[in-house]
């Protein structure tokens, strides 16, 4: 172990499957999707969602600070509480300049924003809320958490769609790896769950079709996929340099030893259908890990469900490996959450690695024959792994690969 070796010692999650890191990882391992009918989508052609179950922001957060934030940023404020006391740290003791934070967010939030399109439109423009622009804008998130905690070191967000909150993560590591700070709370926040977004991203064609069975819709991998279901959440991750961790002899989850991002430099929203940019990630997090192919007992796939994005990525790994290790695709429960993806996603794999254990993905009925991989379904799979990669690709090809290490 050196200087540059960074720790997971603490997560936080609020996801579809729970709030909670305990009730989100039971939800996981559950291997049920749970996608339904969303009332606040009625009419749109998209009227099925994954929403995050019993979210009350006013009795997490104290109402008058709820009413000032926009969904993402509540998310990650109760994701980043959880976090900080998961990972022991104590704030009467900490150095609040040498802890950053870093938060990927997909787009901005458009929930701010609907009411003021139409009184603009109804020429009541003097009526437009001051509070719009920053209850909304990306890198809220993470300014939000810094001044709950009071944390004084790099603050910003990162975007690159459905590979945001992936890509937080490495920038993370890597200012802790810099020793530009101790320790960064990282990861990523996002509701597309807006009217407005959510009837954008269906007119993509990127997002499932199958009203009549909201629950079987997000089927990664399987034959009869169609598109991804729409979602909302966040999880933060507490990285801190190992020595750090040791000598505050604070719990360890994971090591965070790898990380690679590339572009397709393909298409503005299709992915390379070789896999291209993905392969050259998950190379480079190898690379970074110090660690072969071989090494690898888990992938946990970005497996969005829509049928060109499962099937550069399945060429992508079945380039990289010679047999595949177990596959699982975490959005099969939970739906996408875009900038938010890859956090959870990572939470999700730091928790396999503790349990040694992978879960389930959800609705995997018949494997598409054009893919070759052992896709863990139905029920989650005991297996012993040091070692799982944690994939996020989104629009305009950007990717980015994560490894973690079990202790």
């Amino acid at each position: 172990m050196s200087g540059r070796d960074v720790a997971v010692t603490g997560l936080g999650v609020v996801c579809p499957a729970g709030i909670g890191v305990e009730a989100s990882w039971q939800g996981m391992l559950a291997g049920r999707s749970v996608a339904a009918a969303d009332p606040r989508l009625a009419g749109l052609p998209c009227e099925f969602a994954c929403r995050v179950p019993g979210f009350d922001a006013s009795a997490l957060l104290g109402a008058r600070l709820a009413w000032r934030l926009d969904p993402f940023a509540q998310m990650a404020l109760v994701a980043a509480r959880e976090a900080v006391a998961d990972a022991a740290l104590d704030r009467q003791s900490w150095d609040p300049a040498r802890i950053g934070v870093v938060i990927g967010a997909g787009s901005n939030s458009m929930y701010q924003y609907e009411k003021p399109f139409a009184q603009l439109a109804a020429g009541d423009a003097a009526k437009i809320s001051a509070l719009t622009t920053p209850r909304s804008v990306p890198s809220m998130a993470a300014g939000e958490v810094a001044m709950d905690l009071g944390l004084q070191g790099p603050n910003f967000a990162t975007s690159s769609a459905c590979a945001s909150g992936a890509t937080a993560l490495g920038v993370a590591r890597a200012l802790v790896q810099a020793g530009t700070c101790d320790i960064v709370i990282a990861g990523g926040a996002e509701s597309v769950l807006a009217p407005f977004t959510a009837n954008a991203l269906t007119q993509t064609r990127a997002v499932s079709g199958r009203s009549w069975d909201p629950a079987g819709a997000s089927r990664p991998f399987d034959a009869d996929r169609d598109g991804f279901v729409l979602a909302e959440g966040a999880a933060l991750l507490v990285l801190e340099r190992l020595d750090h961790a040791q000598a505050r002899r604070a719990p360890i989850r994971a090591m965070f030893t790898g990380y690679g991002a590339s572009c397709d430099a393909h298409h503005f929203v299709a992915p390379h259908p070789q896999g291209r940019g993905a392969q050259q990630a998950m190379v480079a997090a190898l690379r970074d890990a110090d660690l072969a192919p071989a090494d690898i007992g888990h992938v946990n796939a970005h497996g969005t469900s829509t049928i060109a994005g499962d099937l550069a990525e399945a060429a992508a790994l079945q380039s990289l490996f010679a047999a595949s290790p177990p596959v699982t695709a975490t959005k099969s429960v939970i739906g996408h959450a875009i900038g938010a993806a890859g956090a959870i996603e990572a939470v999700c794999v730091v928790l396999s690695l503790q349990h040694q254990v992978i879960p389930p993905t959800a609705n995997l009925d018949s494997l598409d024959p054009k893919i070759d991989l052992d896709v863990v379904a139905k029920t989650p799979r005991p297996v012993r792994h040091g070692a799982a990669l944690s994939n996020s690709f989104g629009f305009g090809g950007q990717n980015a690969a994560l490894v973690f290490q079990a202790v």
